[in-house]
């Protein structure tokens, strides 16, 4: 599950979430159901290391610990 922070990050961004998609390498409509939740994905999920990436975010950053 995606960070609270990552989720803030993307919204309060200066960039659009269309830019921060294309700089991530992928559709809008991916980065859109990552943020949502509705897209599932796994500790160490490249896509979201990319978007991280492009907005600044260090890897510790990016994904809530599940207990």
């Amino acid at each position: 599950m995606i960070s609270q922070k990552l989720r803030e990050t993307v919204k309060l961004s200066e960039q659009r979430a269309y830019q921060i998609a294309h700089a991530a390498n992928m559709h809008p409509s991916t980065l859109s159901r990552i943020i949502c939740g509705i897209e599932r994905v796994r500790p160490n999920d490249p896509r979201v290391i990319a978007i991280g990436r492009v907005l600044g975010l260090h890897k510790k950053e990016l994904f809530e610990n599940e207990s």
